[in-house]
């Protein structure tokens, strides 16, 4: 019932290729464990599926995996038992670890200057598209999975916004900066150079890929081999680093928190509350810097009584 499963995802709630993915190996990953111990997934037990999830996280899992796995088996059992394959839904009281929500990493803005200037120092189409992605990353926040496959008709007339459609299918409007339109006009009169069949012309970053489009890990070494060269550490780059620095920068330029959830796609604004740590830190410095008690002499009138004795 796996393939059945998955496609109910991907039709009724518009799970993205990348969710689809990462569920299928949950279930794989579940399916080969009982397996070896003479059970099948579909005919698994409360106790089974704890063994498997005790046993993953014995094996040293992070949190984030194990919350993963727990939701593809409630997802799974609750579709079988919905679909009149099982009786009871052996996965309703499994319990996903208590993650703690980790501060984004970031680049600072002048790190993010120095890559597209290292980007835009290559003047091959290939220097071209990758400066693009960055301009976009940077101008729009967008997911990688949402950036390497834009349709070309994501892109307004005017270039001056995208339509995007995001997780569950969510369609949003996304604006863009005049050097990213600037940027966006001369690749589009690049991008010829890159498509590859009828598949590939549908995609403002075509590709020779099975799905026609640049991959997120094509893009993730792109971005990685630019790193040197804008002097910045390749271990601290990633398109979602590029996402978590148009949040962060937007909101220490005075943006609005809820703002900000929209331009990311957040269904939930406690999604974009991770970003309120940048907030907390600017109303600090400005309290220190602006305050008449945050630095300097103590007012007279402020003083302590045994001081003056």
């Amino acid at each position: 019932m796996l393939d059945p499963f998955l496609e109910m995802l991907a039709v009724e709630r518009g799970a993205s290729p990348h969710t689809l993915s990462a569920y299928r190996n949950d279930l794989a990953r579940a399916a080969a464990f009982l397996r070896a111990r003479g059970t099948a997934l579909e005919a698994a037990s409360d106790a089974d599926l704890r063994g498997f999830l005790r046993a993953e996280t014995e094996a040293g899992r992070s949190a984030a995996t194990l919350a993963r796995r727990v939701a593809a088996l409630r997802h799974y059992f609750r579709f079988l038992y919905l679909e009149g394959h099982r009786s009871d839904d052996p996965a309703a009281g499994l319990e996903a670890p208590k993650r703690t929500a980790p501060l984004p990493r970031i680049l600072s803005e002048a790190e993010v200057a120095a890559l597209i200037e290292a980007a835009a120092a290559d003047p091959s189409p290939r220097g071209l598209r990758l400066l693009t992605l960055l301009e976009l990353a940077y101008a729009s926040g967008l997911r990688v999975s949402e950036l390497v496959g834009l349709p070309l008709s994501a892109l307004a007339a005017d270039r001056s916004h995208l339509l995007v459609r995001g997780k569950g299918g969510k369609e949003r409007i996304v604006p863009l900066g005049e050097p990213a339109r600037l940027c966006l006009e001369r690749w589009l009169a690049a991008r010829t150079a890159f498509l590859v069949g009828r598949k590939s012309a549908r995609f403002l970053f075509p590709s020779t890929s099975r799905s026609g489009h640049l991959t997120r890990q094509r893009l993730l070494q792109l971005l990685k081999a630019l790193a040197p060269a804008a002097g910045i550490d390749p271990r601290r780059i990633s398109p979602h680093v590029l996402r978590h620095a148009f949040a962060t920068h937007l909101l220490e330029h005075g943006a609005d928190l809820r703002a900000v959830q929209v331009l990311l796609g957040h269904a939930d604004i406690a999604t974009t509350q991770v970003y309120t740590h940048v907030q907390s830190r600017r109303l600090a410095a400005v309290v220190e810097t602006h305050h008449p008690l945050a630095r300097g002499p103590r007012s007279p009138r402020l003083a302590d009584p045994e001081d003056a004795a």
